[in-house]
């Protein structure tokens, strides 16, 4: 949600600032706006507008592009509408000031410091800016530390004072900011997505940490206005992505991209034939001495958690919960010294799970976290990582994230079999073998993509849809009803099919589209079963079956074959097919697929 950018060197800056905010349009926005100042002559120039970053490109191509120092930002409307005046920057005397996250007690400060005729928006941002216009006097730093005092909430604050138009200033809490530099000059940005071009390191910004950005240097400095190091870490994937390629959509292109993403993801964790978690630092003690695992994560990466669960239970014979961790701290988690939390996010910067996880470290639960990002905020708060190598995903709806999670956790727990004397040698191999497997079957199911096209073809009028299975079969199909819901906008829900007959089968009707999963063994004939009814009521039935499995010779509306796996691991090519299917729907209905309405790929607020 939002994204920020700020440039400061040799370079034109306008076109830059506007390239690097169309490369954060995967984190969700509504408004756009950059604010650039001539270091020779002190004027500011402030465009910014409702829409998207091509109508602020726009709104900017008659403007002589001569200023080398700006700011920018896309927008996601939090306190406000979506309007041109509430769009960032906002300005305030001397200051012009973008930011991210929400500042909780942005009404009292209206009061307290009686701001009311001063503020032409609603939002909370303009109140911050109002507010450290009040406590400028010359001093940069001195205004800002008398400001943030105040806040309460997140923010991340990138700051432009009109008297010192050669450095950009930023301060934060929670929401990141992150920062590099080169030949040609500095740059901050919220995603190190929005670096690539221009760096082969960053630095993330510590927290309450005064960064300025001058034309050939970073400066750090702590509250007491003492110097401040920051690490550098190595970007070492290709953000800049290189476009879409050869593919209409990014999305279809990670769904593309996943079995290479998949053996990336392994191949410092299978060492001699054996799953090693040492490139990692994952100490083998934890993984033993745990009574009890937790999942914290949301959507996506829930989804992921769930599949773990099964194998956590079934390999393990372990209790595990996978809990939504926007309800984490309010539910009373049973949580001690004992528990292991598994902190799973794309992005590691989702903040339902970053505060779950910092309440579950409170109590004393050790955590891995198991992300993509390197230097995010979850991965600095957790004790260890297991980062997954899926490099950038641009679509909002996740794909390969969600594939390479579920690798990192079977290797996880298969690790964990192992060092608890469950696994022996040869149960060890069996299962690796199984793994390795899993790149070449999902490459299968990519290889007949035009057949789940066809299927996908006759499910564009459907208003409603319903996913039903048993077992890991019904955690795929939470997924992928989610994928199929945020893209295409069709009302999709999955149920465990055995729950059908307690209320849901009311909602099934002539032609109403049902994908039923069938890979697992043991509950094949329950799972047909749970099809016959739906089928009897009218429903339209796609199944994506495992391949060896026997039919017996039953008439559904489609039947795509899955290749056959173990049936744990039949997960793997479930999930492209299903990823295949809502792709194809989407794009079938002319919507746009990467950016589906009302969401956004990083979600940074409550």
């Amino acid at each position: 949600m939002c994204g920020i950018v700020g440039y400061n060197g040799k370079n034109s800056v306008t076109d830059l600032l506007l390239d690097s905010l169309e490369l954060l349009e995967y984190r969700g926005y509504d408004s756009a706006g950059l604010a650039t100042m001539n270091a020779n002559t002190g004027k500011v120039k402030l465009r910014k507008c409702a829409g998207r970053v091509k109508d602020l490109r726009k709104i900017c191509a008659k403007d002589k592009k001569i200023s080398t120092c700006g700011i920018g930002h896309t927008r996601w409307a939090t306190h406000g509408g979506v309007s041109d005046l509430n769009a960032h920057p906002h300005r305030v005397g001397d200051v012009l000031l973008v930011h991210n996250g929400i500042v909780e007690n942005y009404e009292e400060l209206k009061d307290h410091f009686m701001l009311h005729k001063d503020l032409k928006s609603q939002t909370d941002t303009e109140v911050v800016a109002a507010v450290l216009n009040r406590f400028y006097q010359g001093d940069p730093h001195e205004a800002i530390r008398k400001t943030v005092k105040y806040l309460k909430g997140t923010f991340a604050l990138v700051i432009m004072f009109t008297d010192q138009p050669d450095v950009i200033y930023a301060i934060r809490n929670v929401s990141p900011i992150v920062a590099a530099y080169n030949d040609n000059g500095t740059m901050l940005a919220s995603d190190v997505v929005a670096l690539g071009a221009t760096a082969d390191k960053y630095m993330v910004v510590p927290e309450y940490v005064i960064m300025e950005l001058h034309k050939d240097e970073i400066k750090l400095f702590d509250l007491n206005d003492k110097p401040v190091e920051a690490d550098m870490i190595d970007i070492d994937w290709d953000t800049t992505r290189g476009g879409k390629g050869k593919y209409p959509f990014y999305m279809e292109k990670e769904i593309m991209e996943q079995p290479d993403a998949l053996r990336a993801t392994m191949q410092s964790r299978v060492v001699n034939g054996k799953i090693d978690l040492s490139a990692d630092g994952v100490p083998d003690e934890i993984l033993k001495d745990c009574e009890r695992v937790c999942v914290v994560a949301c959507g996506t990466a829930m989804h992921a958690g769930l599949v773990a669960k099964a194998l956590v239970q079934s390999k393990l014979g372990m209790h595990m919960n996978v809990e939504y961790a926007s309800e984490f701290m309010y539910s009373d988690p049973v949580i001690d010294e004992k528990t292991l939390v598994l902190a799973i996010s794309q992005s590691g910067e989702t903040i339902d799970t970053l505060e779950a996880l910092k309440y579950a470290r409170k109590k004393g639960a050790k955590s891995v976290a198991v992300i993509n990002v390197k230097g995010s905020s979850i991965a600095r708060e957790s004790d260890y990582v297991m980062y997954t190598v899926a490099g950038p995903e641009i679509a909002v709806a996740s794909t390969k994230a969600y594939t390479t999670q579920l690798m990192a956790l079977f290797l996880l727990v298969g690790r964990m079999a192992k060092v608890r004397g469950i696994f022996d040698d040869a149960t060890e191999k069996a299962y690796l073998d199984s793994l390795t497997k899993a790149p070449d079957k999902m490459q299968e199911v990519l290889d007949q993509k035009h057949d789940i096209h066809k299927i996908a073809r006759e499910m564009l009028d459907a208003k409603d849809a319903f996913m039903i299975g048993r077992g890991l079969d019904y955690s795929i199909l939470l997924e992928g009803a989610l994928k199929l819901k945020e893209i295409s906008y069709i009302h999709t829900e999955a149920y465990a099919s055995g729950e059908l007959k307690h209320g849901t089968i009311a909602l099934i009707t002539e032609n109403t589209p049902v994908v039923a999963t069938v890979t697992q063994s043991k509950l094949k004939e329950k799972e047909l079963s749970n099809i016959r009814e739906v089928q009897s009521r009218g429903a339209s039935v796609v199944v994506f079956v495992k391949e060896d499995f026997d039919l017996a010779d039953a008439e559904y509306a489609d039947v795509f074959e899955l290749p056959a796996m173990e049936d744990e691991f039949m997960v793997f090519p479930a999930s492209a097919a299903l990823q295949l299917l809502a792709y194809y729907v989407s794009m079938d209905k002319g919507l746009d697929v990467d950016k589906p309405r009302n969401l956004a790929k990083v979600v940074t607020v409550e």
